[in-house]
């Protein structure tokens, strides 16, 4: 069910008034859900259902995007600045310390929480600030020419061309490994999402200086890459390993930048299984032939 919540953020900039819009469902630990630049919380639908489950689940509108309304005009889109609203965000709805899951901007979100100390865990699918220059720049290229894009086409084109197989590829092929799964429905919400996501251009900016550097040592952190990722490329997967030695690094098979419509039961039992680690048991990345349970059709890198 949508909502929308209203809180005073203490940023660097002075307290601020901001409003968010979120879906809240389920019961158990809480699990905050965090959507990429242009995406909305609708993206977690397909897994939403199984992870409510066992967790209370709140997928939240970043800053800008979605029901969101962009930040105050005094205050910049960039990851401090969102990390902070993130933190007062929970404070409103009473979430002490939840679990924390995103994908794109927001795995590289949960992780900064986490580096801030306001989450019990992280799982990260594809997470942004893993890069090199030049695959920043060529993902900031693809994301721009998305963007103009959805900007340019007419609705009813695009309702069109969600009708078909071919159509959904060709609108969400960039970011789904199986856009054709996705239903007509949310290509054409989302595509409407990228359109009119007021806060796209200023985290864009934002992000152009942006690079994880920092090991989590106290958080359980698993970060997991689809190997049919067009956007930000696997082998970033590999720098974030040597950056958090502790994390448990997992390959999604089959899947593209957003995992969740590619394979929602996968994708749905690694950030549950992130979710369970607790610090002092963390693993380290473990071999193929380790003994226990893990991610169905998912092999650790």
């Amino acid at each position: 069910m949508s909502a929308t919540v209203s809180f005073t953020a203490p940023t660097e900039y002075g307290p601020q008034d901001i409003t968010l819009s979120y879906a809240r469902v389920g019961t158990g630990e809480p699990l905050l859900l965090l959507h990429g630049i242009g995406h909305h919380r609708q993206a977690w639908d397909p897994v939403i259902d199984i992870l409510a489950t066992e967790r209370e689940v709140i997928a939240v509108d970043l800053p800008g995007f979605g029901g969101s309304s962009a930040l105050p005009p005094s205050l910049p889109h960039d990851l401090p600045t969102t990390t902070a609203v993130l933190a007062a965000f929970c404070a409103a709805l009473g979430l002490d310390r939840p679990h924390a899951a995103g994908n794109s901007l927001g795995g590289l979100l949960a992780l900064e929480m986490g580096r801030e100390n306001l989450v019990r865990s992280v799982t990260a699918l594809s997470p942004a600030g893993f890069w090199n220059q030049a695959e920043r720049r060529y993902a900031f290229g693809v994301l721009t020419g998305m963007r103009r894009a959805a900007r340019s086409l007419p609705l009813p084109l695009v309702e069109r061309l969600s009708r078909t197989a071919v159509g959904r590829t060709a609108l969400t092929s960039t970011i789904y490994a199986r856009p054709a799964r996705r239903s007509p429905e949310a290509v054409v919400a989302e595509t409407l999402a990228l359109a009119h996501a007021e806060g796209f251009a200023e985290t864009l900016r934002a992000g152009r200086t942006v690079q994880f550097t920092d090991d989590l040592p106290g958080v359980p952190v698993t970060v997991a890459w689809g190997n049919r990722d067009r956007l930000l490329l696997p082998r970033q997967g590999i720098r974030a390993k040597r950056i958090i030695p502790r994390a448990r690094l997992v390959r999604l098979p089959g899947c593209g930048h957003v995992p969740m419509n590619d394979d929602p039961a996968l994708v749905a039992r690694v950030v549950l299984d992130g979710s369970r680690a607790r610090a002092a048991s963390a693993p380290s990345v473990a071999p193929a032939h380790a003994p226990g349970p893990r991610p169905l059709g998912a092999k650790p890198s």
